[in-house]
Parts: C-alpha cells; structure tokens; sequence
C-alpha cells in the first residue's frame, strides 16, 4: 500500500494506492503529476481572467482565492507565473485593489514584492503605476500591509533606476525613515521583522546612488540606523542589514561627518568583538574602512578598543596558510595603518615611542609574512610625521630594521614592501639631526641598491629619500653627486614622461646635488651626464619651489662653472627662457629675484652675453625697478647697472 498527500494549490487530498509493482506506481505518480500540472495551469489562468474582468465587483472571498492561486503558483515557479501575471495585463489591476480598506492589500502587496524578485518585472511594475499606492500603503498601521508593502518597494528598487525614481518622487523614502524612528526601540520580533524590512528597501532604493544617498543622509537616518545596531545587536537580520546599509552610505564624505557625531565606533567595535564567522567579520571590516577615513573617528575607534582586536587576529591569523585568515590578516593590518593616518589617533598609539601598540608593530617588519612587513613599514612610516617621533626612532634603532628589511627585498624583492621601507626612511630623514645620523648608519649605500629598479613607486621613495638625506649635508651631497651611475639614472629619470613624480622628483634631486654641494665636481659630472637642459627645464615648471631650485642650481653652475657648462645652457635657451620668466607679471618675485642673478653670471660668458644684449632685457629689467617687492627692485637696479657696463 502507498500513501501519498496531494496539493493542488486549493485542494488536497490524500490518495492511497494498493499496488505492489513499484514501477507501475512510479508511472501511475507520474500521470497524476502531469494531469494535476494541468490542473495548476488552468487554476491559474483562469484566476488571472477572474482578477481582470471581476477585480471590481467580485466579494472579498472570491479574490482571496485568485489571490491565494498567484501566490501559490509563484512559489512553485515564480519566473514563468511572473511572465504570465505580466502577460495577462493584471498588474495595472493591481494598482486598484492596494487600499487601506481592503482585506485583500497584504496579499497583493505580497504577489507584488514576489513578481518583483525578477529583473524584468521590475520595470512593468512601475508603469502599472504601482509606486504611488504602495507608497500610500506606508501609512497604515497593518504591521502586515507595511510589511508587505516594504518588500515590495524594495525589490522593485533592486538594480532598478526606474524603480527608484518612482519610490524618491512619490516620497517613499520619508516615510519609511520615520517608520524607523517611531519602531526603533520596539524589541517584539514582529517589529524587528518590519525594521530588517525597511532597512533593506532603504539599501535597494539608495545603493550605488550618491545623490539618494545623501537625501537620506539629509533626512538624518544615520543616528537612527545607529541607535537601531545597539538595540538590536542580538537580532542577526536586523545587524546585517544595518551593516550593509552602513557600507551603502560610509563612502560619502557628508556620511563621516554625521557617523562622528554618533557612538557608531563604539557600536561597531563591541559587536565586532563578538563575531567568531569571517563573514560576519568582513561585513564589518567594510564599514570600518571608509569611516576610518575621518580623522575624528579614527580616534573614536582607537578609543573603543579597535586597535585591540586588530592586533588579536594578526596574532591569530600571521602563521596560518587558510584563506580566510590570509585575507583577515591583510584587512586587520591594513586598518591599523589606516588608524595611523589621523594624527592624534597616531600621537595617541605612539605614546611616546614606549605604547604596547607601537612596539607591536616594530615586531611586524623583521617577520616573514610579506603582509606583515608592509604593514609594519608603513605604520613606522605614519609614525614618523612630526620630528619628535622621527627622532625618537631614530635614536632607538629603527633605521636599522628597516635596512635589514631593504636588504631582504633587493633581488627580485616585493615591490611594495621596498616602496613602504622607503617611505619610512624618507620621513625620518626630514629631522635635520637626523639626517648626519642615517647617512652615517649607511642608509644611502642601502638605498642605491634599488638604483636598477624599473617600479616607478620605487624609484620616486628613493629618489625622495635621497634629497632629504642630502639636505644641508655638503659632503654626503657631494659624495653622491660624483656618483656617476647615480646621475646618469638621474637624467635618465628625468625623461620619463610617463611618471610626472619620478620626473620632477629625479629634477629636484639633481638640482639638490648641486645646491648643497657647491662642488665643481659634481657640477662636471651632471654636465658631462648631460643634465643641464633639465636643470634648464625645470626652471619653467609650474611649481614655484621647483622653479626656484633649478634657478639657484644653475646660477651655481654659472658662477662655478660657467666654461665647462657653456655650451649646454645655450643648446637649451636658457637667455631666452630667463627672458620669459622677468617679462611674465605673473613669475614669482623670488623667480624674477634669482633670474636676475643668473643673467648677471651669464654675461661671463661670450656667446650667453651676446644672447643677452640681442634680447633687450634693459628694457624689461628697468621696468622691475618699480616692482613692488623691494628685494628685486633693489637687484634689478643692480642688474641694470651690471648690463649697462657690459654693453
């Protein structure tokens, strides 16, 4: 004997069957299913034609059952009850039958939210003008109308610009955002059910739009999406929505602005304490991210004990090879720099150079994990931003760590550790005690070991890090100017079109070689590299302190030099280029001082004084002795005086 229960959609019966033959059963099960198929089918057309032709006139029990046929239909196959609910033109029935008044409204809005999970009824629904009622429904007081209602706004809002324009012109936002506010605090789990509905039709309408994401951001529903994480942390749903809705908003800077006047570190802080699930831990990483971004909540975070658990799962995660703990460890450190970026967050994890924290991380750079050496390198560099930490370092020997670190990545080394130990070095460099100390440590030598390197972050770290070295050090700048292969990667680099910072930094460095040295040496060797039309280039950049560096520069080579260096500043028209920068109102007064200088240095040339004479700058020249500054009034009567006798 074989018993089976039949559902028809309205009907059910239970059927026994006393045959013995298992295959004959099999056929016989296999005939009633596709007779009962049928059935369904008609059942469901002929529910459609009913809706269509008696929505208006039909009792209330009638159209409970039609109703009760489309929902039973779409959740055996919602994709092809869809297509036919689409083809038979019920959905503009639809719009009349949403009202408070009827008991059917539920179960409409409930097809309406169904239909809706596919893309291409998404569409047809706001053209059967759907919105401007469901909107309406919103202010009911039927927790299951609003329910259903909120779904259906939501899923029509999925992936959805039509949908969404609808919800935002017919003022469904609003709405919604109130219904949060008022429920917030309601903890029975019919409420919690409709605040996770209305969080995620707040999440489909405003994803990926910044501007309706700023209306709700205007309409001030981050303090309650807030207040609704802390009351309802125990309600997994309601978190995760939350969360999501969080990520959805935490990229706009107006966002930050209003998370900071809110307990969100706090919140985000103790719930993230709680996960074990990397998932759950990831969700929340991604809201972390973008609001740590703003200096006052980095703080905030620092503050509520973020730090903390981020230094837990590096300690848990750094010796293990599973994926999951691989990329935990990358976004836990990863944050941790993140943290050091704000400077009193910074100040406060420095502690003086003594804090738990800040001896955690010195940990990180000797280790063998890639990930850890980064973060390591790059927290030491976010350290060092006021001289006082640099110094610290300094003194403590951390310059060290980082050049055994260097020296682990030179062959075939991990391009973003090198480019991150250069950043660190850079920054400690900028002290001025600290300059004589690094050089004398060998940091130099360790630097030009990455000379060959062909990573354009690489080479703007190290070429960085050697102008601040060399800053006021005459003998290092020196030393190292005399460095052929040195200066000819230099000029190289200056032609690199490619990379504006690699260019301007190799420009800068050059110059700073010749500024700080004041050494014929080193002069001949960046003539003899051919770096001058550079050096001449430079001084028409659109930066001021990089126009003024070449022009020191040159004059330097013009006064120590001049004969050796001849005939490459006339190649490079330097006269006519100085010609430009006085006769331009807009150059500098510094500019215009130090061009100046240099054209008085020129005239000790022959063919440059000829240049000088054929290009009138008497003319300009008297006329900067009116200037405003009266330091290039004064040179500039100098300078006239001084063409006056050479010509």
């Amino acid at each position: 004997m074989h018993v089976f229960f039949i559902d028809m959609g309205t009907v059910y019966f239970t059927l026994t069957i006393y045959i013995q033959d298992y295959n004959a059963v099999t056929k016989l099960m296999r005939t009633l299913i596709s007779f009962f198929c049928v059935y369904q089918a008609d059942n469901l057309s002929e529910a459609l034609k009913k809706l269509k032709i008696t929505s208006t006139d039909s009792t209330a029990d009638s159209l409970e059952g039609c109703l009760d046929c489309l929902l039973q239909a779409l959740a055996q196959n919602n994709m092809e009850t869809s297509e036919k609910i689409q083809k038979s033109g019920v959905l503009q029935v639809f719009a009349s039958l949403l009202t408070p008044q009827s008991s059917c409204t539920a179960k409409v809005a409930n097809i309406i939210a169904e239909v809706a999970r596919n893309e291409f009824m998404r569409n047809p629904c706001v053209d059967a003008g759907l919105i401007p009622p469901l909107v309406q429904l919103l202010n009911c007081k039927d927790q299951e109308v609003l329910l259903q209602t909120g779904r259906a706004l939501g899923n029509i809002c999925y992936d959805s610009h039509e949908g969404r324009n609808a919800v935002d012109h017919a003022g469904g936002a609003h709405i919604v955002v109130d219904h949060l506010r008022s429920l917030c605090s309601k903890t029975d789990p019919a409420s919690e059910k409709l605040l996770t509905v209305f969080c995620g039709m707040l999440m489909n309408y405003s994803n990926e739009n910044d501007t309706l994401q700023s209306q709700l951001i205007n309409m001030g529903v981050i303090p309650t999406l807030v207040k609704l994480l802390g009351i309802h942390c125990q309600n997994a749903a309601l978190t995760e929505m939350c969360l999501v809705a969080f990520g959805n908003l935490a990229e706009l800077e107006s966002s930050k602005e209003q998370f900071a006047y809110t307990n969100i570190a706090e919140e985000l802080v103790k719930l993230f304490k709680k996960q074990i699930e990397h998932d759950k831990k990831e969700m929340i990483f991604e809201v972390l991210a973008p609001l740590a971004e703003n200096d006052v909540i980095k703080l905030q975070l620092v503050e509520a004990g973020l730090v903390e658990c981020l230094l837990e799962i590096v300690q848990k995660t750094v010796d293990s090879d599973k994926e999951d703990d691989i990329a935990e460890l990358k976004t836990a450190s990863d944050l941790m720099v993140l943290l050091l970026l704000g400077d009193e967050s910074m100040q406060k994890l420095f502690e003086g150079g003594k804090g738990s924290v800040f001896q955690r991380v010195l940990s990180w750079i000797p280790s063998n994990s890639h990930q850890l050496q980064l973060a390591g390198a790059l927290a030491i560099a976010n350290f060092a931003r006021n001289d006082g930490n640099c110094i610290h370092m300094v003194d403590n020997g951390i310059v060290q760590k980082l050049m055994d670190l260097l020296d682990r990545h030179v062959e075939d080394g991990n391009v973003t550790v090198q480019h991150a130990a250069l950043s660190a070095l850079r920054n400690l460099a900028i002290p001025v005690v600290n300059k004589a100390k690094m050089l004398s440590a060998g940091v130099a030598e360790a630097v030009l070991k990455f000379l060959r390197s062909e990573m354009p972050p690489v080479q703007f770290k190290l070429l960085g890090t050697l102008r601040m070295l060399i800053d006021a050090q005459a003998e290092a700048a020196e030393q190292l100017g005399k460095n052929v292969k040195l200066v000819e990667r230099l000029v190289e680099w200056c032609e690199a079109k490619d990379h504006a910072g690699v260019m301007g930094e190799s420009n800068r460095l050059l110059s700073a070689l010749i500024r700080h040295s004041k050494s014929k040496d080193v002069i001949r060797t960046i003539v003899q590299s051919g770096g001058i039309k550079h050096l001449v280039t430079m001084a028409t950049s659109e930066h001021v302190i990089m126009q003024n560096e070449a022009l020191v520069a040159l004059a330097l080579i013009a006064a120590l030099e001049l004969v050796t260096a001849e005939k490459d500043l006339e190649n490079a028209q330097l006269v006519q280029i100085l010609h430009r920068l006085l006769s331009d109102d807009r150059s500098a007064p510094e500019i215009k001082y130090n061009s100046m200088v240099l054209i008085c240095a020129l005239i000790g040339s022959e063919p440059l004084q000829k240049e000088v004479q054929s290009m009138a700058f008497l003319e300009v020249i008297s006329k900067l002795r009116s200037h405003e500054n009266k330091t290039v009034a004064q040179q500039a009567s100098l300078t006239e005086q001084r063409l006056a006798v050479e010509s």
